[in-house]
């Protein structure tokens, strides 16, 4: 008698388990909150934003996001603030490493300016048309100032009073304000296209550059025919 095997089932049509998601860490957590949270104040202003549109843009609860941050008030003063400590880092680096004063005002101006071009988003958070009315929060975004003019006060020519140099030092923070208000309104567009990663960052390097070479030269011519009153 001969005997028949019977047929294994086959499991190439079964669907497999899907894997779960890794859950994030704390810290992961709040990063990727805080991410969301600067994309939404940058584009629709502080006013125009609400925690409940922070969570779900986040895809988590709103309760988990007061886990995080205390107020939408808290959330917005901890981005700026982080954003401004950023910048500052950058700039005091660039300027530090420079040969001379020459070079350190256009790598200031370049380490700037490289953060507007690849940080876009950072920068209309400080920069954008639509600043929050409420006198403590607009007061954070003076404060950047500030550290700024602060961090520019030392590079400007010796032989001037404090009074004088700091008076140079918000009019040299004025003028890349206004420079960079005028890119992110009509040229914030310089990393688009197609390219690979490479090519688009050698593009925004460049611009970034560019920027800074326009004002440096501005800067400088100024700054040279400065003398004490």
């Amino acid at each position: 008698m001969t005997s028949t095997a019977r047929p294994r089932p086959s499991h190439a049509g079964a669907a497999r388990p899907q894997a779960r998601p890794r859950r994030l860490t704390g810290d992961e957590r709040r990063r990727q909150l805080f991410d969301v949270a600067l994309g939404l104040f940058a584009e629709r202003g502080y006013e125009s934003t609400t925690m409940d549109e922070i969570a779900d843009a986040a895809g988590v609860t709103k309760p988990l996001l007061y886990q995080h941050f205390s107020s939408k008030r808290a959330l917005y003063l901890e981005l700026v603030d982080a954003v401004a400590a950023e910048l500052l880092a950058e700039i005091g680096a660039a300027a530090a490493a420079a040969a001379g004063p020459r070079q350190q005002v256009e790598d200031g101006f370049a380490a700037y300016f490289r953060m507007l071009v690849t940080r876009e988003t950072a920068f209309r958070l400080l920069y954008g048309r639509s600043s929050p009315t409420d006198p403590e929060l607009g007061g954070a975004l003076r404060r950047v100032e500030d550290a700024i003019a602060e961090a520019i006060d030392p590079l400007i020519a010796a032989g001037l009073g404090p009074d004088h140099r700091r008076f140079l030092a918000y009019a040299v923070v004025g003028m890349a304000e206004g420079a960079s208000r005028h890119w992110l309104e009509t040229r914030g567009d310089a990393g688009a296209g197609n390219d690979g990663a490479g090519v688009r960052q050698r593009r925004l390097d460049e611009e970034a550059q560019h920027l800074a070479g326009r004002l440096a030269n501005l800067a400088w011519a100024g700054l040279r025919a400065v003398h004490a009153d």
